[in-house]
């Protein structure tokens, strides 16, 4: 994944993190004030009742205006102007919040005309039960100027009831808490194993880049050790001077492919397309694989149009996946090795399949021969040397042509390879 994209998913993760955290911030606050102001409209009203029973139990008439007032969030004045029984008034709070369903503990106080102060009265909570009054523990309930007879209400568990309400709110804020610190902790996870895959790749590249010096200096010695006329006199130092010529031309063919992979993902990779012909690049190829195969005792067929087959393509990397997938064949096609490529031309398309007799691949692994560093897993059994980056390069080459590439395998019936490469204009008919 490149740098960019992992800048705009970083973006747009904390974006999201945000709106979410706002969106929940203002559904959980305009519920909070629902709630509130519903408390606030069923206290007066529960109130207002209680003084009006109140009034009429002593015939008299309630005030014009105020009779309600909410001098804080949970306390209420109310004024009567008659005389007030504490029994009475605390029945009838009750009666009353029972009837709006405000499930609420609530104290009360009455005000005393002789030391103008409130009398507490009591403290009763939502089961109807009063509970025994203590004036160390009892709050304070403030008077009001200006007013001869008149209680006063509070309902001290008014946060807790209003949270009451909110549990299905509350509950569904502590699961989206939960999901944006995961998608959080993601972030961080992602970023942090993007460093890690950063600092193993550039470990790979510097690395491969190292070994191109040490390489080229196995060559020039292989080289000059196999033209010794003693080396070559002698069978056994031959055969160790064609043997370090070997490995050396396996390791730099890996090192090649690793620095061809490490340029197409850094994006400096670039085809050098140009018309050619595969009737002339792909029997060289074919030559050299049956070869291969005959020193294995297999045995390498092929049956290929019988006309020119013109390719718009960079001819050195469609000369690298054919040897790869004729490779791969090699490797996997069992012993002996018996392998077929078959090329058909079918509208404007060269159908190639390079196939082989080999154990095949299961299913569960089929999807994945094209990952970078899989291999198919064979146990304990490591007979197959190789990085898993073959059919990793293949893959990549397709894509950067617009090529169509598939597998199909069964267990046991071995594994062919499907290429799908468009054709450029045949060339005009000569006139004779």
């Amino acid at each position: 994944m490149r740098n960019g994209i992992i800048r705009r998913v970083v973006f747009l993760g904390v974006v999201a993190i945000l709106g979410i955290i706002g969106m929940q911030t203002y559904w959980v606050a305009t519920t909070w004030n629902l709630n509130d102001t519903e408390f606030s409209q069923k206290a007066q009203l529960a109130l207002y009742g209680v003084a009006r029973q109140l009034a009429a139990e002593n015939d008299a008439d309630l005030p014009k205006r105020d009779i309600v007032r909410q001098r804080s969030s949970n306390y209420f004045i109310v004024n009567t102007e008659s005389e007030i029984n504490a029994q009475r008034l605390e029945y009838l709070m009750q009666q009353e919040l029972q009837r709006l369903r405000l499930d609420i503990d609530f104290e009360y106080a009455i005000f005393d005309c002789s030391t103008n102060e409130m009398a507490y009265g009591g403290y009763c909570t939502a089961e109807s039960e009063q509970l025994p009054t203590d004036p160390q523990t009892s709050s304070y309930l403030p008077p009001d100027e200006g007013l001869l007879y008149y209680f006063g209400v509070k309902f001290p568990t008014r946060i807790g009831y209003i949270w009451q309400k909110m549990q299905l709110v509350v509950f569904l804020s502590l699961i989206l808490i939960l999901t944006v610190a995961f998608f959080a902790y993601s972030l961080v996870v992602i970023l942090w194993q993007r460093r890690l895959a950063t600092m193993q790749k550039e470990f790979i590249d510097n690395m491969t880049h190292e070994f191109k010096t040490p390489l080229s200096t196995i060559r020039i010695a292989a080289g000059v050790l196999a033209r010794d006329p003693h080396v070559a006199a002698d069978g056994r130092l031959a055969r160790y001077a064609q043997l370090i010529h070997e490995q050396y031309a396996r390791l730099n063919e890996q090192v090649e492919k690793v620095l061809q992979i490490a340029s197409i993902e850094k994006g400096k990779f670039t085809l050098q397309r140009e018309r050619i012909d595969l009737q002339d690049l792909l029997p060289p190829l074919l030559s050299s694989a049956r070869a291969r195969t005959e020193e294995r005792e297999g045995h390498l067929t092929w049956q290929l149009p019988d006309r020119p087959v013109p390719l718009y393509a960079d001819p050195l990397h469609l000369a690298n996946i054919l040897h790869s997938l004729l490779d791969n064949a090699i490797k996997y096609g069992g012993t002996p090795p018996r392998i077929a490529v078959v090329g058909r031309v079918a509208k404007r398309h060269l159908h190639l399949a390079v196939s082989d007799d080999g154990p095949g691949i299961a299913p569960e692994h089929r999807e994945r021969v094209f990952e970078k560093f899989y291999r198919v897993p064979t146990g304990d059994v490591h007979d197959v040397k190789g990085f898993g980056l073959g059919l990793y390069y293949v893959h990549q080459i397709c894509r950067a042509h617009g090529w169509d590439i598939r597998v199909d395998s069964t267990p046991g019936r071995g594994t062919t390879f499907h290429l799908r490469l468009p054709l450029t204009a045949l060339p005009e008919p000569v006139a004779v």
